[in-house]
């Protein structure tokens, strides 16, 4: 895959800085770090962004998420790896990633209000936004994620 735009950070340094202004306050909001990368992994694996998806394996590894709940992230439902919390946050990612079949319905929003409190449900709903617009990027701009020159297929 050939990159479309080399270096879309400096061509719209602005954009890009707006970006990682809220991705800074999404952060600092405490909702935790673990939540916040498996939200991340599920909006890119519905989008199909490679580039996020090394990149948010990458860092939920590394700050201690195991490796089966990253290979059942898909089938979250079906897995009892997941608490409730995490469950109705997933729900909302899906519901929010897939908005226009979706709708956002009552029934996705009931769990996430009885595990989140208001100001959480906000920073939930940015981070899924945010993380659905990085998909956006990196896929319509065919960004390429990092290869281990050591694993590549000869």
């Amino acid at each position: 895959m050939t990159p479309r735009i080399k270096n879309p950070f400096k061509s719209a340094p602005d954009g890009i800085k707006a970006m990682m202004a809220l991705e800074a306050s999404i952060q600092a909001s405490g909702l935790d770090h673990t939540l916040c990368e498996l939200v991340k992994m599920r909006a890119s694996q519905i989008n199909g962004c490679a580039y996020c998806l090394h990149m948010h394996a990458t860092d939920a590894r590394a700050h201690g998420e195991t490796e089966m709940r990253l290979y059942l992230l898909n089938a979250w439902r079906e897995s009892p790896l997941y608490s409730d919390r995490e469950r109705a946050a997933l729900a909302w990612t899906e519901a929010l990633t897939r908005v226009a079949d979706t709708g956002a319905p009552d029934s996705d929003f009931a769990p996430l209000a009885e595990h989140f409190d208001e100001a959480e449900q906000v920073q939930l709903t940015l981070l899924i936004g945010a993380i659905n617009l990085w998909n956006r990027l990196q896929i319509g701009l065919r960004a390429v994620h990092p290869v281990d020159a050591a694993r590549v297929a000869a």
